[in-house]
């Protein structure tokens, strides 16, 4: 009568299972956000070719727009009669070209400003 009332221990079987697959699970995380050496690329140096690919789009798309408002204040200017709109187009013509130039110098200004501070140090 006196029976030996021991309970099957299914707790360590659970807990072998649940250490294996968070093994499983770190050794896949692992593997899967790892990332070779020679791939290695800083957030800057990318951050550097988008910008610059970006900047020479802009420069495409703002001489195509600065060529084409210019024409249209030389033909103003050319064509009318009238002194205010020469004088409009005249000013117009003016800030078109300005601003073309401005838009260009700063990709100079870049270009060989980089070099000089490349790595964060100044090296005259």
């Amino acid at each position: 009568m006196a029976q030996s009332s021991k309970k099957p221990q299914r707790h360590q079987p659970q807990r072998l299972q649940r250490w294996f697959q968070a093994a499983a699970s770190t050794c896949y995380m692992m593997v899967l956000f790892a990332q070779p050496a020679a791939a290695a690329d800083t957030i800057w140096s990318r951050f550097s070719t988008i910008m610059a690919d970006v900047y020479g789009e802009l420069v495409g798309i703002s001489t195509i727009v600065a060529v084409t408002a210019a024409s249209v204040a030389l033909l103003v200017r050319m064509i009318s009669r009238n002194e205010r709109a020469v004088s409009e187009a005249t000013s117009w013509l003016k800030r078109i070209i300005v601003t073309w130039i401005v838009l260009n110098t700063l990709g100079f200004a870049v270009a060989y400003l980089q070099p000089l501070i490349q790595g964060g140090q100044y090296t005259p």
